[in-house]
């Protein structure tokens, strides 16, 4: 527990000392030779954080370009932070990628890469009886915030198997709270289970003998789905052109280097979170919780569309219905050299 609240307290510094610095970059100050890239303290986002670590970005856009980082915990502070020109790439899941899309002014907001697949979970609490979708109904169940991978992937499971939410007058009650604070309310017993990602749904299952029922891909076709992409702001890209081939040509080669080196990935994770919030899972944790994310460049598009029909029926894109046409920006990779 008091590792979980040093993590949280952690997120939540690192995260108000970003908002400010995204506050001063945006007085008008210039973007030449610089880049400002947002990502997220979870595993899922292997790709920047090791490519940061690691030195693999800044060896591919030299040392002529300074890189700056922002590490947030929701996918709205960085959508918020793009719209405002405080950042101009970042590392999000496809609801929020979805959203930045659709609600930038002229599209200016778009997917680049993929840079995970996977790596969500529903983890039963041990005193709760969830075997399956019939075992939902009268439960209280948590996921992250509303609409994001996997509150949207929940309440679509609810729907498909006829049950509704308290909210829609069912008997489902969802809780939408951070990961931190959904492990507490289930160390308490709190709640009947969880949908999250990782490493959180292993923390869940390790630490507080939570049994996990499913893997979320069993439920997407080939069991492969997007959930963390990289979006950017296309005024940036296209006024960078060459800077943004260097960039995607390392993200490509620090996925590759990452799934061949599972454990110094392990390393460079926990060593980062001890850097920037003090505290990291063990690391048995953190293995299994990459085991179960497939870091990828691909976008996996198919998956995206599916995703934004799924949020759709459930009233997340708005009252007007939705256009995803345009929302993969497919760069020259002719420009990236080697490829």
């Amino acid at each position: 527990m008091k590792t979980r609240s040093l993590i949280s307290a952690g997120i939540a510094g690192v995260a108000l000392l970003s908002i400010l610095a995204a506050s001063v970059a945006s007085n008008g100050e210039t973007n030449e030779n610089k880049i400002r890239i947002a990502y997220f303290p979870n595993v899922g986002h292997a790709i920047p954080i090791v490519g940061m670590e690691k030195g693999f970005f800044q060896n591919s856009l030299g040392d002529q370009v300074k890189i700056e980082t922002r590490v947030f915990d929701s996918g709205p502070q960085a959508i918020e932070s793009l719209f405002s020109n405080s950042i101009d790439l970042a590392y999000v899941g496809p609801g929020p990628a979805i959203n930045g899309f659709i609600n930038s002014e002229n599209h200016n907001v778009r997917i680049l890469a993929g840079a995970a697949s996977g790596g969500a979970s529903f983890v039963v609490h041990p005193d709760s009886e969830i075997n399956s979708a019939s075992d939902f109904a009268g439960k209280k169940i948590a996921a992250p915030q509303i609409g994001n991978t996997q509150d949207v992937s929940l309440r679509h499971y609810l729907s498909e198997n006829g049950l509704r939410t308290a909210e829609k007058g069912g008997s489902v009650i969802v809780y939408n709270i951070p990961n931190p604070d959904i492990y507490t309310l289930f160390a308490k017993g709190d709640v009947d289970g969880a949908w999250v990602p990782e490493p959180w749904a292993t923390i869940l299952v390790t630490e507080l003998n939570g049994k996990r029922l499913f893997h979320e891909e069993v439920l997407w076709t080939n069991q492969e789905f997007a959930s963390v992409l990289l979006i950017a702001n296309v005024d940036f890209v296209e006024k960078n052109p060459e800077l943004i081939a260097n960039l995607l040509k390392s993200h490509n080669e620090t996925a590759d280097w990452i799934n061949q080196n599972p454990v110094e990935t392990r390393i460079i994770f926990n060593d980062f979170l001890n850097s920037h919030l003090g505290q990291s899972p063990s690391d048995d944790v953190v293995d299994v919780a990459l085991s179960n994310i497939v870091i990828t460049a691909d976008p996996l598009p198919d998956s995206v569309y599916s995703f934004a029909e799924k949020a759709n029926a459930l009233g997340y894109l708005g009252r007007n219905g939705y256009d995803l046409s345009g929302i993969f920006y497919y760069f020259d990779t002719n420009s990236i050299e080697g490829e």
